[in-house]
This record gives structure tokens, sequence and C-alpha cells, in this order.
């Protein structure tokens, strides 16, 4: 049983090896480096469309203000005229209005924890970026860009110049000379 699992073993090692060979793992790191930069680039546009939804909020917020002040001084008009059913009608629409302003605050709140939230993520995901393009920078600039380079599998010759093979022949020679 023993030999068995050690011969699946062996087979699954050389399996994954070979896959890691046709899997070229240095387009695989570009790929997952260029799909976190999509990635960031689509979080950045939705922090702005947050932004705007928040500016816009900001001016129906201030519109609403503004409108509630102007009624506040209608209602002091009804009143001192003694026009009660008018000053009802105003009453309403200020609640109405103080209602919509509730909810627009409410929305603004929301929309605060989601740009909070986002901004997080956005450091994050920034940093990890980051950290992956400094370990591909490592890896694909020690080699010429070739996954074999850093591939622990690889089996490639190593080059040697003939500058190098002169001097070790000199040696060999002068060596057994004396």
């Amino acid at each position: 049983m023993a030999l068995v699992n050690r011969v699946s073993r062996l087979f699954k090692a050389d399996f994954h090896a070979v896959l890691d060979r046709i899997e070229e793992p240095d387009v695989l790191l570009r790929q997952a480096i260029r799909e976190m930069q999509e990635d960031l680039t689509g979080d950045e546009q939705r922090r702005r469309g947050f932004q705007h939804e928040q500016r816009q909020l900001q001016q129906r917020e201030s519109s609403l203000q503004d409108s509630l002040k102007q009624i506040e001084g209608e209602l002091d008009i009804c009143f001192d005229a003694g026009k009660e059913d008018l000053a009802r009608k105003l009453v309403r629409r200020k609640l109405e209005q103080q209602q919509r302003l509730q909810h627009i605050t409410q929305q603004q709140q929301n929309l605060q924890q989601q740009l909070v939230d986002m901004e997080l993520r956005m450091e994050k995901n920034h940093q990890q970026l980051e950290a992956m393009q400094q370990k591909a920078e490592y890896l694909l600039d020690s080699s010429d860009g070739t996954a074999s380079d850093f591939d622990p599998y690889s089996r490639d010759e190593v080059g040697v110049q003939d500058s190098d093979v002169e001097v070790a022949y000199l040696k060999e020679q002068q060596r057994r000379a004396s």
C-alpha cells in the first residue's frame, strides 16, 4: 500500500510540474496584475460615481433647507393674517419637505459609509497590487522574461562563455604540468 501511495505522489508531482510548465507562470502573473489593475480602475470609477451622487445629495439638501426657510416665512405671514386653512397646507408641505430631508440625510450617511468601505478596500487592493508588481519585477527582471528561468522544474543548460573555457583550459594545463 505504501508503494502505491509513493508512486501516486510521484505521478502527481510530475504531473503538476508538467502543468506548471504548460501554464507559463510569467504569463499568468502578468494577467493577474492586469486584472488587479482593471479592478482598481473600476473601483476608482465607482468611487467617482459615489462622490458625484454625494454632491447631488448635498445640493438637494441645500435646496430643501432653502425651501423650508421659505415655508417658515410664509407660515409667519399666514398666522399673522389669520389664514388657518392656508397655514395647514403650508404645514403639510413643511412636513413633506422635512421627511424628504430626513431621507436625503439617511442616503448621505449610507453613501458616506460605502465610500469609507470602498476607500479601505481600494487601499488594501492597491497595496496587494504593489506587492505583486514588485514580486513580478524581481522574478521577471532576473530573467529574460521566460518562465523557465525561475521555474524550479527547469532543466535548461547553463551557458559557458569561450573565455571561461580558455581560462579553465590554461588552469588545467598548468596543473598537469607541475
